[in-house]
């Protein structure tokens, strides 16, 4: 059984796995977002190809550490994707994610039509880290 971890975006959703171990993230794919149902169904395509049992979902707090329009929105997705997937669903504070990943391709010197492709798994991958880093040491997560 393993991890599996969604950037949610108005546009892509992010997807990263953890390895066996569950020690590190691995960046997996994006879903170009069409409707609600494709969307979910894709999800649970590759939870069921990746044998996940829990999902972390990163979850847009506002800087200030309040919860905004963007949160709820991963709420009512979150509440869909309960409808559709057994496992157990995480809520992760996202704040920054896709920012650091962006910062993290340019420093690597990735061309900006190679970003946009990528940005989305590698923010799933940061949101799944903090997400095993917490459970590591035993902080709720």
């Amino acid at each position: 059984m393993s991890l599996m971890a969604l950037d949610v975006g108005s546009k892509r959703i992010g997807v990263a796995v953890a390895d066996p171990t569950g020690t590190f993230a691995l960046p997996v794919t994006v879903i170009d977002r069409t409707n609600l149902k494709a969307d979910l169904e894709r999800i649970c395509g590759l939870a069921g190809e990746y044998d996940a049992d829990e999902m972390v979902v990163g979850y847009p707090i506002t800087l200030s550490g309040e919860r905004g329009l963007a949160a709820e929105k991963i709420d009512r997705f979150v509440e869909q994707l309960a409808r559709v997937f057994v496992g157990r669903i995480h809520r992760v504070d996202e704040r920054m994610t896709t920012a650091q990943a962006t910062k993290s391709l340019i420093a690597a010197d990735v061309r900006r039509s190679k970003r946009k492709t990528v940005v989305d798994k590698m923010a799933a991958a940061l949101i799944l880290e903090t997400f095993l880093a917490r459970r590591r040491s035993g902080t709720s997560a």
